[in-house]
């Protein structure tokens, strides 16, 4: 299981770094190419709203607002946060519609949930939220660049970006774990 989840991460990293060659040298990259960035990209999703899910589920409900240290993000901050990114962030740079999650002040709401039962909701929500507006994307509009954070990228700078981003969260996410003594669920 792990070997498998570690093959599609690197396949991941493998297409985009073949296919962001030429893109890069012709500014553009194919619709195949793109579909191929796109349905890799999507995969790796779901690998990842899995792990999130099950530190998620390892962590008791006493350990949701930990932090390591002040001015750090706490267990449920990290959590909300990725799936914050699946409602708006990941759609949107790819061209697709964000999650209609209520005004601005509903939205901040949301960030600052403890609670462990709807946070892993959210979490779910959010990702099958990307996940399908991904996979309603024509992979024509991904063939040329986006603007994303004041850059233009192109779909796999995109992919890449935010697949490490959310690796990152991931990342962070296994070291709260291990400092609480949790060992993340693939793990055992």
């Amino acid at each position: 299981m792990v070997l498998r989840k570690i093959v599609t991460t690197l396949s991941l990293a493998s297409l985009v770094c073949l296919l962001a060659t030429p893109a890069r040298a012709q500014d553009v990259i194919s619709k195949d190419g793109a579909a191929a960035v796109k349905a890799s990209f999507i995969n790796d999703l779901e690998t990842l709203r899995g792990k999130f899910v099950g530190l998620a589920e390892a962590f008791p409900q006493d350990k949701y607002t930990w932090r390591p240290m002040d001015g750090v993000r706490s267990v449920s901050e990290v959590l909300m946060l990725a799936a914050m990114e699946g409602y708006t962030f990941i759609p949107s740079s790819f061209g697709a519609k964000n999650a209609d999650l209520g005004s601005r002040e509903e939205m901040g709401k949301l960030r600052t949930i403890t609670d462990k039962a709807q946070i892993i909701e959210h979490i779910n929500k959010g990702f099958a939220h990307a996940k399908k507006e991904l996979e309603a994307l024509d992979a024509s509009t991904l063939t040329g660049k986006r603007k994303v954070m004041g850059r233009d990228l192109a779909v796999t700078d995109i992919a890449l970006a935010i697949g490490g981003d959310l690796h990152e969260h991931l990342g962070q996410m296994i070291a709260y774990a291990r400092m609480n003594h949790i060992v993340p669920p693939w793990s055992k």
